[in-house]
């Protein structure tokens, strides 16, 4: 009788397991498939540790990281927001959470009074430094178990060019913009 933990047959294997596959798909797709996968494996993986060593959920974790890569004055909640790709309203009951529990603190933002600023507390800065190793340790187990080492190292060497990437314009997103326009004559 077969081992119950082991995969059903007719489950098919990891696309990062499968190398070039078929070349129905563009590497980028494939690229993208396998940081989608390393991205749920470290996700996994994070809940019980980001649980244990800082008593939130998941989500409002990725709030203090966010947090903790800001400058010490915090940030604005719609940036926040946009940031994490959270609707306002989620994100106002997570960070409700956090500030209960005093890991961050909440002001109105100066000159605008409809604007919320939030930043790290001292107490959550600490818990996020003794956690660090434990946090470390678990991103990189769970992306070992995914990736192999050239490919992890690729990862690590193309997030903080992402993060330097230009951003686009305020209110110019996908679809706007010259490039649009040109190919939208192209195609009339």
């Amino acid at each position: 009788m077969p081992d119950p933990v082991e995969t059903p047959a007719d489950l098919p294997d990891c696309p990062s397991a499968q190398g070039a596959g078929s070349g129905l798909l563009p590497p980028e797709l494939r690229g993208w498939m396998l940081l989608l996968a390393a991205t749920g494996a470290v996700e996994q993986r994070l809940r019980s540790v980001v649980k244990e060593w800082l008593d939130v959920s998941h989500d409002e974790f990725l709030v203090l990281c966010l947090l903790a890569e800001q400058p010490p004055d915090g940030l604005r909640m719609t940036r926040v927001a946009e940031l994490l790709g959270r609707p306002k309203t989620r994100l106002t009951y997570q960070v409700a959470c956090l500030q209960h529990a005093g890991l961050v603190t909440r002001r109105t933002a100066c000159g605008d009074k409809r604007g919320v600023e939030i930043a790290l507390t001292d107490k959550a800065r600490r818990l996020l430094r003794e956690a660090s190793d434990a946090l470390s340790e678990t991103v990189t187990e769970a992306l070992g178990q995914v990736m192999g080492p050239e490919q992890c190292a690729a990862l690590g060497g193309l997030m903080p060019k992402a993060a330097a990437a230009p951003q686009p314009d305020p209110g110019q997103g996908p679809g706007s913009g010259p490039e649009s326009e040109s190919q939208a004559r192209q195609a009339g």
